[in-house]
């Protein structure tokens, strides 16, 4: 079994809607998420939490990323295939337009 990275991705216009939400329809919210969850069993390693801005750090410094990640999991299947099989209607998908996932392979460091 590998393990994925699964970063989810939504335009700031979502994050910003999110921020002004009631906790009622916070709650609400989750329980697509927490039936995702039931679904992937074992194989979902770490759901993760919402992510705040970040950075990016070069050699030369840092400034805010720029990016839309949003969030991450951790997934554990025995390849690609299956991962996506997983992730298949997640219902981050359809929280907003412009939403998207993606999935990387935690791939061995050979040490």
């Amino acid at each position: 079994m590998s393990k994925f990275l699964v970063l989810y991705l939504a335009p700031a216009s979502a994050a910003e809607a999110m921020a002004g939400a009631s906790p009622e329809d916070m709650q609400k919210g989750m329980e697509p998420w927490m039936a995702w969850a039931a679904r992937c069993g074992d194989q979902l390693v770490d759901m993760g939490s919402p992510l705040g801005t970040g950075q990016r750090m070069t050699s030369s410094g840092s400034a805010p990323s720029g990016t839309e990640v949003t969030g991450y999991s951790i997934l554990e299947a025995a390849d690609m295939a299956a991962a996506k099989a997983l992730l298949d209607g997640h219902p981050h998908l359809s929280w907003a337009d412009g939403c998207a996932i993606d999935v990387h392979e935690a791939t061995p460091m050979g040490m």
